[in-house]
């Protein structure tokens, strides 16, 4: 097949699911021509693998760049050019907007032949609803319009469906992980930099926008190091980094924070960590979780979302509700101070991941959602 994805190349799950999608696609045998702003965050050159910039022109009638317009063209040119099979747009707005929009552009030029198109839905384009309640029709009416949809989790599937009204079937297919790079391992070097009198290693990582709630995996880790000795490493970027920043070095624990800024390799980060920890406000799926459980780190999160259906409570991690920040704590200091508990946890959440959420398990399932549009 030769497929078009098109996504955002911002750090975020979306991005990094698309992007790693097209990478296994190849490895499949099949071309992909990535369609983006700019070379995504996780982008590897692989043959068959190609990259299609969207350039949003600066006109002086428009007071904001023309994404959407841009976005569009692209669509179409790189369809048209090399006769793309379908196009899979990452979001509903405004990726699936944009593709519909080609659609009718090349309905109007090549009748005859024209790409089907596939939404995944990742969840900000459901939020997103929440906040502002007039996107409800344009994102209802391009998931309509795609050929077939999908959801990074039942808890999404869900709340497209109450939230949009959206009647047509939508299929699951969960967020996934390359588990050969994926793995526990030794990193003895960059623990010794980021705790060098040997403390255990509570991890964050995210986009730092305020779903993440970074303050609260702050104020978790402030009750967990009264009790135990240990240090904390947020890794990423984003809106609420700056203020945390402020927040921890007014703090008596600034000496034992650690912000490292995105990085491009999680796995050894997460290999030299005990503990990670997200109580986020939302998430509809929470791939962080299981990067962190397939480098056997024991996971605190919250009771939201998709997560839930990821992490299984007591088994291969810690389930708590939002607010409950002393529970979180509770939780973390307990796996810190029993190791049997501590590596029960682990490899009970590195085989889970293993058995469920690998890309040679996942993949194929996108590969049946597009034969079955290909067949329409």
């Amino acid at each position: 097949m030769r497929v078009g994805i098109v996504c955002y190349a911002s750090v975020g799950g979306s991005g990094v699911v698309a992007t790693e999608l097209a990478h296994a696609l190849v490895g499949r045998g099949h071309v992909v021509h990535l369609i983006s702003s700019e070379k995504p965050f996780r982008w590897r050159e692989l043959p068959d693998l190609h990259f299609a910039r969207v350039d949003t022109p600066a006109y002086p009638l428009f007071r904001e760049p023309q994404y959407l317009l841009a976005l569009s063209t692209t669509i179409a040119r790189v369809a048209c050019d090399q006769q793309l099979d379908l196009v899979h747009a990452h979001y509903a707005v405004p990726h699936a907007t944009a593709a519909y929009l080609a659609d009718r552009m090349l309905e109007e030029e090549t009748p005859v032949w024209q790409p089907r198109t596939v939404t995944t839905l990742h969840g900000t384009d459901i939020t997103l609803i929440g906040s502002d309640p007039s996107y409800r029709r344009v994102v209802r009416f391009s998931i309509e319009q795609s050929h077939a949809v999908t959801a990074v989790s039942e808890s999404l599937k869900r709340d497209t469906e109450r939230a949009v009204g959206v009647r047509r079937h939508i299929d699951v297919v969960p967020n996934f992980l390359d588990c050969d790079q994926y793995r526990r391992i030794d990193a003895p070097a960059l623990r010794a930099r980021l705790s060098p009198d040997g403390a255990p290693i509570v991890l964050h990582v995210s986009n730092f926008r305020p779903v993440k709630r970074v303050d609260a995996v702050f104020d978790v880790f402030a009750r967990v190091a009264r009790q135990v000795p240990s240090r904390l490493v947020m890794v990423g970027d984003g809106p609420d980094r700056e203020p945390l920043e402020r927040r921890v070095a007014g703090s008596p624990l600034a000496g034992r924070v650690t912000f490292a800024g995105e990085q491009d390799d999680l796995v050894p980060w997460l290999s030299c960590s005990d503990v990670f920890l997200l109580p986020s406000s939302e998430e509809s799926f929470g791939l962080a979780a299981l990067e962190a459980m397939a480098c056997g780190v024991p996971v605190v999160v919250s009771r939201v979302g998709g997560l839930p259906e990821v992490v299984t409570d007591g088994d291969t991690g810690f389930l708590c509700a939002p607010e409950d920040l002393d529970g979180m704590a509770e939780r973390a200091i307990h796996l810190l101070r029993d190791p049997d508990l501590h590596t029960r946890i682990a490899r009970a959440g590195a085989a889970h991941v293993r058995h469920q959420y690998c890309v040679d398990r996942i993949v194929p399932l996108y590969e049946h959602v597009y034969a079955q549009v290909l067949s329409l």
